[in-house]
């Protein structure tokens, strides 16, 4: 993979702004990233990239926006048909860094406690003791997510909105680095359930791989003639790397020009003829933290306009209900894509 990746911008280019627009000359004094930590977000952002590279042949912007998630310290929906290397993607992420993965297998049988774990009574003790479910972990993959019922895809409901689990009555708090990754196959497929909106609103970004073209699947039977790239990924980051980026990421700085433009994208949502359902506060905050990634990964401590609406498609779509009758899951997901992007080219800056 090339080093430049991250520089070709895989969700859009880089466009003119200006000063006022960005808000770089109005970064806090005190507050904002420094070049010395913008540069150690990069030099990471690289380093994963190059990583995921490795095992993804021609998918670049995908893995831009995992690697834009991740550092937004959000979690990722991969949806697809099978077989484009969605659970593949989501190994080599978690095998880049240097954390505790889990792989949850969802099926149609799974119970609640099968994912946030239960209380058993010791005979030894005469108490019952809590046994961690497959949730309490780093990075936690989910396979399948959408084969499961919805009883039991409530169960990442509170994992993923507030980074704790409650189990008979008591909350028990997960890791500070805590992601879910979960692969979805279209719900039009037999055995599948839709995700709620509450649970589509909890993924920061919705990614899908699609087929790769043939030069990448030539290069792909190559790679594999010995073996599978994906068991000799390792790790080129540690927990303590994520978390100094998220923390960098965190204090990237939103003018106020470009906050209200943001604001105005998510609120054209709720507006828009076609969507039934917008974009929720949390759908603002989500694409926020990923213009402020964005940009930290770019080497600038303050957010364009161009941040914004680079990844209104990766960030909104998703969460949002399309009105009309729909043959498959893909077509909604195309309507309500189309209806964002003619909100962003109708939405002015400032």
């Amino acid at each position: 993979m090339p080093d430049d990746l991250l520089s070709d911008l895989a969700l859009g280019a880089e466009g003119e702004v200006d000063a006022d627009a960005s808000g770089s000359a109005a970064a806090p004094a005190g507050q904002a990233a420094n070049d010395a930590e913008l540069g150690e977000v990069d030099a990471l952002a690289r380093r994963i990239a190059r990583s995921l590279g490795r095992v993804l042949n021609g998918k670049p912007e995908a893995i831009e926006a995992t690697v834009t998630t991740l550092l937004a310290g959000g979690h990722l929906l991969l949806e697809d048909v099978p077989g484009v290397g969605k659970t593949t993607l989501a190994t080599a992420l978690a095998r880049s860094i240097d954390a505790q993965v889990q792989r949850i297998q969802f099926t149609s049988d799974m119970l609640p406690t099968d994912v946030t774990g239960l209380s058993i009574f010791d005979q030894e003790r005469h108490a019952f003791q809590f046994h961690p479910g497959p949730i309490f972990t780093n990075i936690a993959i989910g396979d399948e997510v959408n084969r499961a019922t919805p009883k039991t895809q409530s169960a990442l409901l509170e994992a993923m909105g507030e980074g704790s689990v409650t189990v008979d009555g008591h909350t028990r708090a997960l890791p500070e680095l805590f992601i879910v990754i979960a692969t979805q196959n279209p719900q039009d497929m037999e055995g599948t359930f839709p995700l709620p909106e509450a649970q589509r609103d909890r993924f920061m970004t919705r990614i899908s791989l699609g087929y790769p073209d043939a030069e990448a699947e030539i290069a792909m039977l190559a790679a594999r003639e010995a073996s599978d790239p994906a068991q000799s990924v390792t790790a080129v980051a540690r927990i303590e790397d994520v978390l100094a980026a998220q923390r960098t990421v965190s204090r990237v700085h939103l003018s106020d020009v470009v906050a209200r433009y943001l604001v105005a994208i998510v609120a054209g949502t709720r507006e828009h003829t076609g969507i039934s359902l917008g974009g929720s506060p949390r759908a603002t905050l989500h694409l926020a933290r990923m213009a402020r990634s964005r940009a930290a990964i770019r080497g600038r401590g303050f957010v364009t306009p161009d941040d914004v609406a680079s990844l209104a498609g990766a960030v909104l779509p998703h969460r949002l209900a399309p009105l009309g009758h729909f043959a498959t899951m893909r077509e909604a997901y195309l309507a309500a894509s189309s209806a964002v992007a003619e909100v962003v080219a109708r939405t002015p800056v400032g």
